[in-house]
């Protein structure tokens, strides 16, 4: 059975944070929230990105340096398992499981997030919903966590406001789903909480709460230097 790494917190030092398939950058504004210091890695130039960004293979690049940080997040493209996606027929390669072979030869704790139609292959995921934190918006998505790390699922409200088609303006009193190509940009960004990104992607309160968490159950103590 994998133990819980011990993350140690000193005065001055940020606990370090891989942010894999890192987009642009919503789930990393929401672990610096939490306290950590946060690197980027992403295939494509990133260059909204808003913390240190490194461009390369994330697959590649946490076989090499994963043993570098206290936690690692890793958010494989999405495409293959996604709705649209499957409607569309298009051809997508299934990154999962070697992003979750790569992510348990680290020995660090982790977790692996995707949305709804990848859960068959995620080994016991939490769900998160814009509801638990009081955002107008209903985007689920799934965190498998790993390397001695647990989540926790929070308590899900209910549905109660009309959501908008996929894609359509919204009307008022609805909640949009902001996914793929859609219209209204501004109120995404405004929802979410992600003033500078210009597409979809995970909002920071899922990440803070996540890196909250992390903190919490992983710290043995805050250790201050001497």
């Amino acid at each position: 059975m994998t133990q819980p790494t011990p993350i140690r917190r000193v005065r001055g030092r940020r606990p370090r944070l891989l942010d894999l398939f890192c987009c642009q950058g919503g789930a990393a504004k929401g672990y610096a929230d939490a306290g950590f210091d946060v690197t980027g890695i992403d295939k494509d130039p990133q260059p909204r990105y808003p913390y240190r960004f490194i461009q390369a293979a994330a697959i590649a690049f946490v076989l090499e340096h994963g043993t570098a940080f206290d936690f690692i997040d890793a958010s494989p493209p999405c495409q293959h398992d996604s709705e649209c996606q499957r409607i569309q027929s298009n051809d997508h390669p299934d990154l999962i499981g070697p992003t979750r072979a790569a992510l348990e030869t680290t020995g660090r704790p982790w977790v692996l997030e995707n949305v709804r139609g990848a859960v068959p292959k995620l080994r016991e995921p939490v769900m998160l919903c814009g509801q638990m934190f009081h955002l107008a918006n209903y985007r689920h998505r799934y965190f498998e966590a790993g390397g001695g790390f647990a989540l926790s699922q929070p308590f899900h409200p209910a549905h109660l406001v009309p959501q908008a088609k996929m894609g359509r303006p919204v009307p008022p009193g609805h909640y949009g789903q902001f996914v793929g190509n859609f219209s209204g940009v501004p109120l995404a960004r405004d929802v979410l909480r992600v003033p500078w990104m210009n597409r979809d992607g995970i909002p920071p309160a899922y990440a803070e709460h996540i890196g909250r968490t992390v903190l919490a159950q992983l710290t043995p103590a805050l250790e201050v230097a001497a």
